[in-house]
């Protein structure tokens, strides 16, 4: 069973930063998740629309410009990071999860991705790409066949995972408090894995991985490990 660490080892440091993507490898996750805004030319990591949060700000994160999101304070003195500065400090190995948030022009969207991949140690295999909107997935995929990706549910369809397998997608990541036994067997009957946010109780872990799910979202990777093991 993956151990994603959400929005970093974010129990333990700053969400979405630096430090807690670093704290979540030294805690031994097998790779992250994370939030993301395309914003003008760039893609940055945050979750919020609104900057108060999580940061020393104020306002939408969509009003501001790149040098005054980049001067705010995420928590210990943390930067906003960029998509670049995330992939590049994984291990070769790790898996990382890039939901968006906000995107308003794929072509550009894609670029800023390849940029921020060639300049790291990752390929597209190591990627999952998520969102709640599903035409974006869509969009996405048709413009870029090879690339993962994940769509994100926090309901049950009556149709089951059928829209995520309509989609092409590589996985379905589904809200625990909506998860069920019977939906990991038809998702993994459509093809598709199975990844569960947001898990922070030994006891679901264990419920999840005896229902085989591939993989879950948690802001613990430390009791992930301690629960799960080497489980994978």
């Amino acid at each position: 069973m993956l151990i994603l660490a959400h929005r970093g080892a974010s129990r333990d440091a700053p969400e979405n930063t630096l430090r807690a993507f670093n704290e979540a490898f030294s805690q031994h996750a097998h790779g992250l998740e994370f939030d993301t805004y395309q914003l003008h030319q760039d893609i940055i990591v945050f979750h919020d629309r609104w900057l108060h949060r999580t940061t020393n700000g104020s306002g939408r994160v969509l009003d501001q410009t790149i040098t005054t999101l980049r001067s705010l304070d995420a928590g210990f003195g943390e930067q906003i990071p960029f998509l670049h500065e995330v992939l590049a400090l994984c291990p070769g190995s790790s898996i990382c999860n890039i939901e968006i948030k906000q995107l308003h022009d794929v072509p550009a969207w894609l670029q800023c991705f390849d940029d921020a991949l060639h300049s790291s140690r990752l390929t597209t295999d190591n990627i999952i790409i998520s969102s709640f909107n599903h035409r974006w997935l869509r969009e996405i995929k048709a413009q870029r066949p090879a690339i993962q990706i994940g769509a994100l549910t926090a309901s049950f369809p009556v149709n089951g995972p059928a829209f995520a397998a309509e989609l092409d997608a590589y996985s379905i990541h589904v809200t625990l408090d909506m998860i069920e036994e019977s939906y990991v067997r038809e998702a993994h009957q459509a093809g598709l894995k199975v990844l569960v946010y947001t898990v922070d109780m030994p006891d679901d872990m264990l419920m999840l991985k005896s229902w085989g799910v591939d993989g879950i979202f948690t802001n613990v990777p430390t009791v992930a490990r301690a629960t799960l093991g080497d489980y994978l």
